[in-house]
């Protein structure tokens, strides 16, 4: 069964936002910039920005990047539902479904850091779905 976490957009202090989580939580904190990613050459202009954070501690995860979509970041798009499933067939499945009646904001593909998608339901809520992660 797929695990549900939390994915935060930050308005560029990704990094100050993930580490004051972690010294709440404590855990594991990994981050990942843009210049680290094989997106570097694509997006030079945001090369120090935050790609990708995870901070784990027991049974708490959480997932973080900085803004680097064109549109508007506003309260309500900044917060997204994270399912990383455990097989191809889960994702396909989980997708499937939850595009029935919302609309695809990023269709399901193969990424460097395996299969994504993103979603947005008949609700209006933002899901994330991903398979094959790294550790990172």
């Amino acid at each position: 069964m797929a695990v549900l976490n939390v994915y935060l957009h930050f308005n560029g202090d990704c990094k100050q936002g993930m580490d004051f989580y972690k010294q709440i939580f404590g855990g594991e904190l990994k981050v990942m910039t843009v210049a680290q990613s094989p997106m570097a050459a694509q997006r030079p202009e945001v090369k120090d920005k935050i790609l990708h954070s995870i901070l784990r501690s027991d049974g708490v995860v959480i997932m973080a990047s900085d803004w680097l979509v064109p549109e508007q970041r506003i309260p309500g798009n900044t917060v997204a539902l994270t399912l990383v499933c455990q097989s191809k067939e889960e994702i396909n499945a989980l997708y499937s479904r939850l595009v029935e009646g919302g609309k695809v904001k990023q269709p399901l593909k193969e990424e460097f850091f395996g299969t994504y998608a993103q979603v947005i339901d008949k609700f209006g809520f933002i899901w994330m779905l991903q398979f094959g992660q790294s550790d990172m």
